[in-house]
């Protein structure tokens, strides 16, 4: 993954990733039943991260398929791997590698995945060309992307109490990770890489938390905004937490906080 646009440095925020894991594993199984992935199959996770989905898939085939997953951010493969390691999982393994600038033969894979991963590429045609390339004829692949910006709150809020505080080469990544959002967007990349039959679907799930106060612990926590935290003076840092608050008001149902996101899963075969 890149760490251009304002992201996130991945490879430093790699150990303190795992903690949003939980709350969009609901996309991972959804990426999994699409993939429709079999014993015996040999599998690429893009932009794998930590780990997820591949970790979870790996347990589920039980050795009985061969599951690489590459990312771009050495500290991401070391997290995902350390996991093989401990858990002993047999059939899977991480390698530091570009999405764009995969080192397989054509033809590779009988199944390729990647999770809110393309968005993110430095060049995500290139990376879905490359993900095309390496599938196998009647290979299949399943992808999910943010949607659009309005439809991701949480980035949402810190872009909108953060952007009015810092400079525009500072603010939150919103555009980047919601690039490939707006309809017929994704189609037409999809298209552009050389893949014809593949279905585009929009899907929803929640962030669920206890409270506000667990929301904010896991966005600390995570130091996914370190960036733009960093870039502010001390006495407005407090100030962002009780602005998102306030958005996070409209989210509270029976003393929890739910808050609904939208996001595309594309699957298909190459």
């Amino acid at each position: 993954m890149s760490t251009k646009n304002n992201q996130p440095d991945w490879d430093k925020i790699a150990e303190k990733f795992d903690v949003w894991l939980p709350h969009i594993a609901p996309v991972g199984e959804e990426l999994l039943a699409a993939l429709e992935a079999k014993p015996g199959d040999r599998i690429i996770d893009l932009a794998s991260g930590t780990g997820e989905p591949a970790l979870t898939l790996a347990r589920r085939l039980k050795g009985h398929a061969n599951i690489l997953g590459i990312d771009a951010a050495d500290g991401m493969v070391r997290v995902a791997q350390a996991k093989v390691t401990k858990e002993r999982l047999p059939g899977i393994s991480f390698q530091c590698m570009p999405a764009e600038q995969l080192v397989f033969n054509d033809n590779s894979f009988d199944r390729a995945l990647c999770r809110f991963g393309v968005m993110l590429f430095t060049d995500p045609l290139q990376g879905l060309k490359e993900m095309r390339r390496v599938l196998k004829p009647g290979g299949r692949f399943a992808l999910a992307v943010w949607s659009t910006p309005e439809t991701m709150p949480t980035m949402h809020w810190s872009y909108e109490v953060f952007s009015k505080r810092l400079p525009e080469d500072q603010h939150p990544p919103l555009a980047k990770i919601t690039s490939l959002g707006a309809p017929g967007l994704l189609e037409d990349l999809l298209n552009t890489a050389g893949f014809s039959s593949f279905s585009v679907v929009r899907k929803t799930f929640d962030y669920q938390f206890k409270s506000f106060d667990d929301y904010w612990d896991t966005v600390e926590a995570s130091d996914i905004l370190k960036q733009q935290y960093d870039a502010l003076p001390q006495n407005e840092r407090g100030k962002i937490r009780d602005e998102v608050g306030r958005f996070a008001r409209d989210f509270i149902h029976d003393g929890q906080l739910r808050i609904p996101h939208e996001y595309l899963v594309a699957a298909g075969g190459k």
